[in-house]
This record gives C-alpha cells, structure tokens and sequence, in this order.
C-alpha cells in the first residue's frame, strides 16, 4: 500500500504572508517519453484540472488535431479548452492517468482539479498545521 504523502502549504507569492500560504504539489507529467516538472495548485473547488497552453505545448502535440473542445468558466472566464490525458507521478504515488483541459492561454496556472485528480487521490487538507496530504483513492468514485 502507497503510504499518505505530507506536503507544506508554500507561499503564492502575494504580500499578505500566511494568507498566501496554498496547497502547492509538484509533479512530473510525461506523454510519449517527454518528462515535464509543473507545480500545481491543488483545488478542490475546479471542476477540471488546468494546464496553461505552453506546458501542454511542450508535449509535442497539435492544440488543433485535438477534437471536443469546451470552456473553462470561473475565474478562466469561458477560455477555450481541449482535453489532454498525460501520465502524472508526484512522490511515491504514479503514474496515474490524468485527463487535463487543455488551455489555449497562459491565464491560469497548472491546477489539479476534480476531473481527473481527486476521481483518483484523497487530499486531507490540514490548513491550520500547514500542510495536506494526499494518498491514493481509497474506495471508487460513485
């Protein structure tokens, strides 16, 4: 059994000090033997996981041979999308397929979102210690 991951709440980088403290989860993501490092915003509240268009770029795929597009609401303010499954690790923890959209700018940052990452992990967020923790889904999704 994968043990639970601790990880630190980390600064955003705003000015208002612990306020600015945010579950920050670093990660690689690779798709046909390309191998990226991101830090992702873990959130509970996004329906989807986010990437930014230059790191889905880096994968070598084609923005227009991907079908199914769709819009990103919230603070992407409707930015258009595509579905783009890579292959997440983060610790012990991976592969673990991951399905992100895709975005077509550079608006957002890397967020791990409901659809795919918390359909496959626990997250225990401990905000007043510091830090959450993550470990693999321990029953199936409903």
């Amino acid at each position: 059994m994968t043990p639970v991951v601790r990880y630190p709440f980390l600064p955003r980088g705003g000015a208002n000090g612990p306020l600015d403290l945010v579950p920050l989860l670093p990660a690689c993501l690779s798709r046909n033997g390309i191998e990226v490092d991101v830090v992702g915003l873990v959130d509970s509240g996004a329906t989807f996981s986010v990437l930014p268009y230059d790191v889905g770029a880096l994968f070598g795929v084609d923005w227009n041979l991907l079908p199914n597009s769709l819009s990103i609401g919230g603070v992407g303010r409707r930015v258009p999308a595509k579905m783009l499954s890579l292959e997440m690790t983060f610790g012990p923890i991976g592969p673990v397929v991951q399905s992100f959209a895709w975005i077509s700018d550079n608006s957002m940052p890397v967020i791990f979102g409901l659809v795919t990452f918390f359909l496959s992990v626990d997250v225990f967020f401990y905000r007043t210690r510091g830090y959450f923790e993550i470990q693999p889904a321990t029953a199936a999704t409903p």
